[in-house]
């Protein structure tokens, strides 16, 4: 009677010492009475016998049904070798859905073999050698390589011995190596282990106080912790950090002992550690065992590198006195909850009882623009010095600096995996140059201000000066709590949004009158001035942790004196509760939509070529909201040289004149307009004559003896009043 068995990996069949069964199947003694093989009965599955009937070409008779429990022990002779082994109860791999109901079972090849093998203690057998070649232990296939030739070589002699029920060709998942895209093996082979039993419940404790960004890895790791089996911590290779074993030749006993470990890490701390690969076992050994060196080798085993990177921090942080332990935080990528963030957890946990970090940020894999992962044989590969240089044809790859490769870092989510390409790079260049364009127009109005003398006191400041400042408040807020969480996509927005929305398409856009027409030392250009510093400075110190050198070159260029040399040594940001005005914003913003409204009016006008500029119009606003328009009616005084001269409607949206209208139709005269919940807009010809100094058109241009082409405003600016 055979046991009908089945394999994707005949070179295995030297290592096996047990078949597998599932004990809640039934199993079938059946009768063939065809050349098939030397057996009549034939044992498998009860479920398999009409699909085996059809596998085997031959018809298989029922004689009896068993269950698998009943099996359990039966013995049972290699048809290779000359030794017996039995029937075990295997896991849940064990499945008709392929096969015959029984698993061949060698614990040398295999991690469910093994296990299965130590259940049962079963001995451990692995006839292959370090070269992947089968040892003596396979008998007439020792030599023959395991993957080459040995897998002929058994089908054919299985043939020989009337023990081949079927060959045939067969698809399956196995382990191929990631560097060389060759099929690896398994190999059973002695090891050293460090048990995680002993204090696997105070690493769970340990996870729990450490902040895990995001908060899911504390989830991954915890799971992958509790299910820790005893790690093993030696390796076979020609390079690493060898274990300081010694091994005697007659009884293979290792000698590990506190005394020799120390002796050979005070020889490792002086020579480095090829002290172990190139001195004798008599020097390597402290004296009261020299005499007995001869008795001893010394083992070739390294160790896992894991365990080497898990001890970083008692090579680091515990050995420099101005570094804190734990550390405050580790951050690599997603897949080392099962490297590098468990490792260090296990190590320091064994040793001090604690998490060697405080704070544990994982990141996701850097793929390439079509979301594929890099990979020197894809030719996908993004090389860092070449973003910062540039390529070899620069025309196609010009050099973007270390500044705007920081940039993209801070733009991803990077959570998940991320993505990087040439288009992707164009696009954090732009956004770069426009955070440096914004800087270097703050810089440029700001070359005749001198804060000691010039700034304007708070409460002097316009409306408009003071909400900037609260915005101010808000936006540096907002990065202070975006580099505090690490979520560093948020400061990038908002400092993107306040270079561009804040302050180029809003503040800056109106502060231009005031900056170029004012006389220079005027209140409303100082306290003008007095923002774009704040502005400025924040700015700088803001990008300081991610565009370093633009930070620095705006510092350098400050046209006044500060007390610091570097903005890495001005402190972070200024932010003032004086500042913080919450009411200021609900008006403010709908000013701001008020101005994006006539914006728009005034692009229809200016693409139907009715007006050249903004300032060639005249603006008319109908507001519905009576509480609204009574706001608005003092931003827009009657004569031009009343008030702050900065709070009016005439500025905010860049016309020469604004008007507030009683009803919609006279916004329903003007040719363009548009109609909203909040506001209706119409846009006509400016009244007046356009001044040539502010091109801002007026009804009083020309009546000014010193200067006729100028209108009322410049005629105050220029003898100071304005």
């Amino acid at each position: 009677m055979g046991v009908a068995i089945w394999t994707t990996t005949p070179w295995t069949l030297p290592g096996n010492l047990a078949v597998a069964l599932n004990p809640d199947l039934n199993y079938a003694i059946v009768e063939q009475n065809s050349d098939l093989c030397n057996y009549q009965y034939l044992i498998v599955a009860a479920d398999l016998v009409e699909k085996l009937s059809t596998t085997f070409e031959t018809s298989l008779k029922v004689k009896a049904t068993i269950p698998g429990k009943a099996l359990e022990h039966t013995i049972y002779r290699h048809p290779l070798y000359d030794r017996e082994s039995e029937i075990l109860i295997g896991g849940d791999y064990v499945t008709t859905e392929s096969g015959t109901g029984l698993v061949h079972t060698a614990p040398g090849h295999g991690q469910e073999d093994y296990l299965v093998g130590q259940r049962y203690g079963l001995g451990v057998l692995s006839p292959v050698d370090d070269a992947g070649k089968f040892t003596e232990e396979a008998g007439k296939f020792a030599g023959l390589n395991v993957l080459k030739d040995a897998n002929e070589a058994i089908i054919n002699e299985l043939k020989n011995q009337g023990s081949l029920l079927k060959e045939e060709a067969y698809l399956h998942k196995y382990p191929y190596d990631w560097r060389t895209k060759k099929p690896t093996i398994f190999r059973a082979t002695e090891q050293w282990f460090a048990s995680v039993e002993g204090f696997r419940d105070a690493a769970l404790e340990a996870i729990k106080s450490v902040q895990w960004i995001p908060s899911q890895g504390e989830n991954r790791i915890t799971s992958m912790v509790s299910d820790r089996s005893d790690w093993c911590i030696s390796r076979q290779r020609s390079w690493g950090v060898p274990i300081p074993v010694f091994y005697n030749e007659e009884s293979k006993e290792p000698l590990l002992t506190e005394e020799t470990i120390n002796h050979v890490q005070t020889i490792i701390a002086k020579q480095g550690s090829d002290a172990w690969w190139e001195l004798s076992t008599e020097e390597l050994l402290p004296e009261k065992y020299r005499k007995d060196a001869h008795k001893y080798r010394k083992g070739t085993d390294t160790m896992d590198v894991w365990f080497d990177s898990g001890s970083s921090w008692a090579a680091v942080a515990k050995q420099r006195e101005e570094l804190n332990y734990p550390v405050d935080i580790y951050l690599e990528g997603s897949d080392q909850h099962r490297g590098w963030f468990q490792s260090s957890l296990l190590t320091s946990v064994a040793v001090n009882g604690i998490a060697p970090y405080k704070t544990v940020l994982t990141h996701g894999f850097v793929l390439d623009e079509k979301g594929h992962k890099m990979s020197k044989s894809l030719g996908n590969i993004i090389d860092p010095l070449e973003i910062i240089n540039g390529g070899k044809n620069q025309k196609q790859d010009p050099p973007y600096g270390a500044d705007v490769l920081r940039l993209w870092v801070s733009s991803v989510d990077y959570s998940s995996d991320v993505l990087i390409g040439k288009n992707i790079l164009k696009q954090l260049s732009d956004i770069y140059r426009k955070i440096r364009n914004t800087a270097r127009f703050l810089l440029g109005n700001l070359h005749d201000f001198d804060p000691e003398t010039d700034t304007i006191a708070y409460e002097e400041l316009s409306e408009l000066d003071q909400y900037m400042l609260h915005r101010i408040n808000e936006v540096f807020a907002e990065v202070t709590d975006a580099f505090e969480k690490f979520q560093f996509f948020r400061f990038f927005q908002t400092i993107q949004n306040f270079c561009v929305v804040d302050l180029s398409n809003f503040y800056l856009d109106i502060a231009k009158d005031r900056l170029y027409i004012s006389y220079p030392s005027s209140l409303r250009r100082r306290s003008c001035q007095t923002v774009l510093k704040v502005a400025l400075e924040n700015l700088a110190k803001a990008i300081a942790p991610v565009l370093c050198h633009m930070a620095e070159d705006i510092w350098q260029f400050l046209p006044y004196k500060t007390p610091y040399k570097s903005v890495f040594a001005s402190g972070w940001v200024e932010m003032k509760k004086q500042w913080s005005r919450p009411e200021l914003t609900a008006f403010w913003g709908k000013l701001r939509q008020i101005r994006s409204e006539v914006n728009q009016v005034l692009e229809q006008a200016r693409k139907e070529k009715a007006i050249g500029s903004s300032l060639d119009a005249k603006v008319l606003l109908y507001v519905p909201d009576q509480d609204l328009k009574k706001q608005l009616e003092a931003f827009n005084p009657d004569d031009t040289l009343v008030g702050n001269q900065v709070d009016e409607l005439r500025y905010l949206v860049l016309a020469s004149q604004v008007e507030l209208v009683n009803s919609m139709e006279t916004i329903g005269k003007a040719e363009y307009k548009s109609e909203t919940d909040l506001v209706s807009v119409g846009v006509i010809k400016a009244e007046g004559e356009k001044c040539d100094r502010c091109w801002n058109y007026s009804t009083k241009v020309g009546e000014f003896s010193d200067d006729p082409t100028i209108c009322e405003r410049c005629n105050a600016a220029l003898v100071g009043e304005f």
